[in-house]
């Protein structure tokens, strides 16, 4: 009796992980699609965190890290600026949602981390993604609201006032608290004023703040870094990716030579599989709540935001494996029209995974000559992980074929 219940359950856990790894690989060698093409997939995504939200999931992630409601929020918001970009017929549908998402931002609970900070009003973090969003909803709504578009003025013209009257590039986002992937964000925000009204009215700040940057690089990597008060800290790849995803929108050029610095820098291979380093090569260090669990020294939230990031370069070849690979290993399904990863255990990263899915540039072309990155995978970056499951599901299988043929000899 003990054997037969031992025998079906041997061959439950065979068949469970061989449907497991079938549906991994079937995901994973899939192609990607692309920002210009918004499916379904992004659609049910974002079904998936309306539904979160409505739920409270943003007020559940406060609890977890400093800026969860507002990341869940702000991020809901942009990827439907997107979806609204490629889909005039969505537009209705993600204005709606985009203004919701900028109330919340506005709201008491979204401005109750920041409210100790005053140049900018809240900070930098606050004022910079708030702007960006509120910006965007100018930029795809034909009819916006003159006060929203005041509101988007002002607030540009507070932040280029703090950064014209700092004696750093890099603004407070916490009461002494500074990192410069929040400026970044910011800047990029006067960028796209300059964009929406075709002047050039911030393009003197713009320009001291690139002089400024290029000033306070790290000096053994050559890259913005992590932070600057109360202590300097090196690059890391969580702020590094939201950096390489807004500096094509200030400057193309300082740009370029930031993302071939983060490329030679935090890129990894684990199992031949390309994913980004919270730390630079040769140096390890702790996660914590922004980078997640390190495995091996790789922070899925840092690869996640910097796929996104690599669309924004054209660098397909490092974007196109980490989606494909977030695909398999997320093990997303979709219920009820809406599509979850990781059975939607963690709300926020379902949101950094569809706002670096629909990356693509608001100041510059959309489509601009690929430079010529180095490959991040070769032809057979699969197979390494492929044959370590193909030996998985041999040995589980193994023993019960040879009981099954023991079985059948004894038979005969």
């Amino acid at each position: 009796m003990m054997k037969r219940f031992f025998r079906r359950t041997r061959l439950a856990v065979a068949l469970l992980v061989t449907i497991l790894a079938v549906m991994f690989h079937v995901r994973w060698y899939q192609p990607v699609g692309t920002a210009q093409r918004i499916t379904k997939g992004e659609l049910a995504q974002l079904q998936f965190l309306r539904n979160q939200l409505s739920a409270g999931a943003a007020q559940k992630a406060q609890r977890h890290f400093p800026e969860g409601y507002f990341f869940l929020n702000v991020l809901y918001g942009l990827s439907w600026a997107q979806v609204a970009r490629e889909n005039p017929n969505l537009t209705a549908t993600a204005l709606a949602e985009m203004h919701t998402a900028l109330a919340n931002l506005e709201s008491a609970e979204g401005t109750a981390p920041f409210f100790a900070i005053h140049s900018p009003r809240l900070g930098v973090f606050h004022a910079g993604w708030t702007n960006w969003l509120r910006g965007l909803i100018i930029r795809v709504d034909p009819a916006f609201n003159l006060t929203l578009l005041d509101q988007f003025n002002q607030g540009c013209t507070d932040l280029a006032a703090a950064f014209d009257r700092a004696d750093t590039p890099f603004l407070e986002s916490y009461r002494n608290q500074a990192w410069p992937c929040d400026s970044v964000v910011a800047i990029a925000a006067l960028r796209l004023h300059d964009a929406i009204h075709n002047t050039d009215t911030y393009a003197p700040t713009i320009d001291r703040w690139l002089t400024a940057a290029r000033n306070h690089l790290d000096p053994v990597t050559g890259l913005l870094p992590h932070r600057i008060t109360p202590t300097f800290s090196p690059p890391r790849g969580t702020s590094q990716s939201i950096i390489q995803r807004f500096l094509p929108e200030i400057d193309p050029t300082f740009a370029n030579e930031q993302y071939l610095a983060f490329r030679k820098t935090f890129v990894a291979h684990q199992l031949a599989m390309p994913a980004i380093r919270e730390y630079p090569t040769g140096i390890r260090g702790p996660g914590d709540v922004d980078s997640g669990p390190l495995i091996f020294g790789i922070s899925l939230s840092a690869s996640i935001v910097a796929a996104g990031a690599a669309r924004i370069h054209n660098d397909s070849t490092l974007a196109d494996p980490i989606f494909q690979t977030c695909e398999a290993a997320g093990h997303p399904f979709t219920m009820n029209n809406a599509k979850r990863y990781a059975f939607g255990t963690v709300p926020v990263g379902d949101a950094f995974i569809v706002w670096s899915k629909l990356a693509a540039p608001w100041t510059t072309p959309t489509h601009t000559p690929p430079v010529n990155y180095p490959t991040a995978t070769n032809w057979y970056w699969r197979l390494p992980l492929t044959a370590i499951t193909l030996l998985l599901v041999g040995l589980l299988w193994l023993p019960l074929c040879r009981d099954r043929r023991t079985a059948c000899k004894h038979a005969g």
